[in-house]
């Protein structure tokens, strides 16, 4: 049985940093070749804010975190990471891992591309 475990969040200052983790079980490698990092926060539409094609490395940012967060895996530890810097209260949301099985650059935001999804955790962030 799939299970997605994300860690990592918490409350932070205004320009401070976090480094989500998304644990992936009960999955083979072959069974998902993209991941990513979704949020959503209260009276809010969920975003895609990052994803990676785990086949090539490929990145894929939200325009408003580019250049402030880093998507990244560990495949023998079949982790995914967000590392997040400068953070500012427009971040504050909870966030979402998720893996399926491809992405693109037109595709990599689409929630129904991923097969599984974790329960999220809290980043707060305040001025």
């Amino acid at each position: 049985q799939a299970q997605l475990v994300e860690s990592g969040g918490g409350s932070v200052q205004a320009g401070g940093s976090l480094r989500l983790a998304c644990k992936v079980s009960g999955l083979i490698y072959s069974q998902y070749y993209c991941g990513a990092w979704f949020r959503q926060a209260p009276g809010k539409e969920r975003e895609a804010v990052a994803g990676i094609y785990y086949l090539d490395g490929t990145t894929f940012y939200l325009a408003s975190v580019e250049g402030r967060f880093t998507i990244s895996r560990d495949h023998a530890k079949d982790t995914l990471f967000l590392q997040m810097n400068g953070l500012n209260p427009e971040d504050t949301a909870r966030y979402f891992c998720a893996v399926g099985g491809t992405c693109s650059a037109s595709r990599w935001a689409r929630g129904a591309e991923y097969y599984y999804w974790g329960q999220g955790t809290q980043v707060t962030v305040s001025s």
